[in-house]
C-alpha cells in the first residue's frame, strides 16, 4: 500500500471526510530537506469533515497530525493541510 493510500484509508476512517483530496508534492521537493528518490516525501491535503466544527485552525491540524502520525513513522517528512468544516468558504482560487 503506498503512502498516499494509507493516509486516504486513515483519515476516511477516522474523520470520515465529504471531501478529501490527497496530493503527493515531493517531485517538486527534489534536493531539499527530508526528500527522497521515489517520492512520498510531502503531501497537500484538501479535507473537509463534520470533526472541524468549531474548531480552530491549529486544533483542526493538530487533529490531522494526530490521525496521521504513523505517517510520519512512515517516512513522510511534510504535510501542507487545508482543512474545513462543511459550509465554510473554499480559500482556494478558483481554477481556471
Amino acid at each position: 500500500m503506498t503512502l498516499a493510500d494509507w493516509i486516504t484509508q486513515e483519515l476516511q476512517a477516522r474523520l470520515q471526510p465529504t471531501h478529501l483530496a490527497v496530493t503527493d508534492e515531493s517531485e517538486q521537493h527534489r534536493g531539499h530537506a527530508g526528500w527522497r528518490e521515489g517520492g512520498e516525501t510531502h503531501f497537500r491535503l484538501h479535507i473537509v469533515s463534520d470533526a472541524f466544527a468549531g474548531k480552530s485552525r491549529v486544533e483542526r491540524h493538530r487533529l490531522v497530525n494526530e490521525v496521521l502520525k504513523g505517517a510520519f513513522e512512515r517516512g513522510l517528512h511534510a504535510l501542507a493541510i487545508e482543512a474545513r468544516a462543511p459550509g465554510e468558504p473554499d480559500p482556494r482560487p478558483p481554477r481556471a
